[in-house]
């Protein structure tokens, strides 16, 4: 699979931009199917931190391992995700586009260990794309608006 960037602009100023994503409490939010982030290791948000999150997608159930790679805030936070022995690597950048606008850059490579994983990310690779397209949006809606993603109401 390819790798991809997204692009999301939000009509909030970087600075609260940054305090939002940073929170862990405030993952719920916006990220769809998130079940639970639990910190395994490390500090919360550092280098080297480490947290095991689960989805659930209807009846598809996903735990994923976080490894928090960079943090260069507000400028850059980098994660790798693993699960199955696959792995997905997420560079986000925050760039000030204006006072009261910031432009979320998302980096995407993903790295299957099976040929039957490499095949479906292949075959796959839209639904992949749009589920962060999904993320980022619902991100920007809950930055810009309070919108909680599980009730699709300000909060």
């Amino acid at each position: 699979m390819k790798p991809y960037t997204l692009s999301v602009d939000i009509d909030v100023p970087r600075d609260l931009v940054i305090e939002l994503f940073d929170d862990p409490d405030n993952l719920v939010m916006w990220q769809g199917g998130l079940v639970s982030w639990t910190l395994r290791e490390g500090n919360q948000g550092q280098p080297g931190a480490v947290a095991d999150i689960v989805f659930q997608h209807g009846k598809q159930r996903i735990e994923m391992v976080e490894e928090v790679t960079k943090r260069d805030l507000p400028d850059a936070f980098n994660g790798t995700y693993t699960w199955g022995g696959n792995s997905n690597t997420v560079n986000n950048r925050f760039i000030e586009v204006g006072p009261d606008k910031t432009r979320w850059e998302l980096q995407c490579q993903y790295t299957m260990n099976t040929f039957m994983m490499k095949a479906m990310a292949l075959l796959r690779a839209k639904k992949f794309k749009q589920q962060h397209l999904l993320f980022m949006l619902a991100f920007r809606a809950f930055c810009e608006d309070g919108v909680d993603v599980r009730t699709g109401e300000k909060g």
